[in-house]
């Protein structure tokens, strides 16, 4: 129920991806913390239990698949805009169905600079111009803008998992055996784009590069088909999205490519090495933790997309021309760093 005191909670709407929501999470923290507001926050049932524990969040509105039919959206907005009449509304989606809910609201509407122009320009021309309007801002300082007259500081806008001490207890306990007294490296070998997932004959080859270098490792995600089936040290599958970040949060480096999972290990304090191919800094999606890393190829073709999902007649080179054995020494650094 919307709050009954005299501050009336935000209601703020992200539907989808699971990364994009997670880049919200830091957003609502800094308003939390430099505002005092506090939110509702809209979002797909799947990705509700990463605002779970958030200091700035009142209440999730998980939504079914079936709800964003466009009757169903239609009735649920209708709903939203009566129940929280006069609440402000932040739309960090910038969608037909956002504005929809827009269009129906009883109250203030406060949208972020998608400059979804300035991409598809980008997109289509590489030209310098738009390459520096877009990034002059990540993705989280574009959100904040919702409010900011002033893009923050990336670093106060890191992604925020907010874990339970029961949690990251139960983690420990299920990486018991799997682990010696050294560091632990996470592996996220999946993407949903196949052009955004380094090749898997690269990542058995990464495992093996750990093991003679002498570091434990486990693999984390979710897909259809395991990278090593039967291995314990393969978790693909066996765990939730709140056990995933427990996870990470116990480990002492994360190894993925551009996915929704890069953003969970920031947002648990797990410095990433992430390997990008198709897509580039320019679309704000960089990780931007302090002990962050991105290995990429300099080619003038990239970024191909937004998302990846373009074919490419140089079998996405630019990805999969990263060496295993360049990644391996390269974990190896970040972890003699810390």
């Amino acid at each position: 129920m919307p709050n009954s005191g005299t501050h009336q909670p935000s209601v703020a709407v992200r539907l989808s991806h699971m990364g994009d929501v997670a880049l919200t999470t830091g957003v609502l923290a800094h308003w939390n913390q430099t505002r005092g507001e506090t939110f509702v926050f809209l979002t797909r049932k799947g990705n509700a239990p990463l605002l779970e524990n958030h200091p700035a969040v009142e209440r999730v509105i998980g939504v079914e698949d079936e709800a964003l039919k466009t009757g169903a959206w239609l009735r649920l907005a209708r709903q939203l805009a009566a129940e929280y009449e006069g609440h402000d509304l932040i739309d960090l989606h910038g969608t037909l169905r956002s504005r929809l809910l827009s269009l129906l609201w009883r109250g203030k509407v406060r949208r972020y600079p998608k400059l979804g122009l300035a991409r598809r320009l980008y997109d289509r021309t590489h030209g310098e111009r738009y390459r520096r309007r877009l990034e002059a801002t990540n993705v989280p300082q574009r959100y904040a803008l919702a409010l900011d007259a002033e893009p923050p500081s990336p670093q106060d806008l890191l992604p925020r998992i907010f874990l339970t001490p029961a949690e990251v207890d139960t983690a420990a306990t299920r990486l018991t055996g799997l682990s010696s007294s050294g560091p632990l490296v996470a592996l996220h070998p999946y993407a949903t784009h196949p052009a955004k997932q380094w090749p898997r004959e690269h990542w058995l080859a990464l495992t093996r590069e750990l093991s003679r270098n002498g570091l434990d490792w486990v693999v984390v995600g979710r897909d259809d088909a395991p990278l090593l089936p039967g291995d314990e040290r393969d978790l693909t599958n066996a765990t939730n999205l709140r056990e995933t970040c427990a996870l990470l949060s116990r480990t002492d480096l994360l190894i993925t490519g551009d996915s929704g999972p890069m953003h969970l290990g920031c947002a648990v304090g797990t410095p990433v090495l992430a390997l990008f191919g198709p897509t580039a800094k320019v679309w704000g999606f960089y990780p931007a933790g302090p002990r962050d890393q991105v290995l990429e190829r300099p080619m003038e073709c990239r970024p191909c997309s937004l998302h990846g999902a373009r074919t490419c007649e140089r079998g996405h080179s630019c990805l999969a021309g990263i060496p295993p054995e360049k990644v391996a020494a390269c974990a190896a650094e970040m972890l003699a760093a810390q």
